[in-house]
């Protein structure tokens, strides 16, 4: 599969969506613990290790995207 510059700004485009969904939701889970809620420690420590591999995950996309875009000038 070749990429061309539509693929580029679609996987920079799930990125972006990606980091400011999880971002968000990091931010409302320090919320909810900062407020005292009162939940299992799993529970505070599976959401904070999803929030994790998801930005990962949207840094390899942005990355990949901007290879794309980088790739399809020349």
């Amino acid at each position: 599969m070749r990429f061309e510059r539509k693929h580029g700004w679609l996987l920079i485009g799930v990125a972006v969506w990606n980091a400011v969904i999880w971002l968000t939701f990091a931010k409302n889970l320090a919320a909810a613990h900062a407020s005292g809620e009162d939940r299992p420690t799993g529970y505070w420590v599976a959401h904070s290790v999803l929030i994790v591999v998801d930005l990962v995950i949207g840094v390899v996309l942005g990355r990949l995207g901007l290879k794309a875009l980088r790739a399809t000038k020349e």
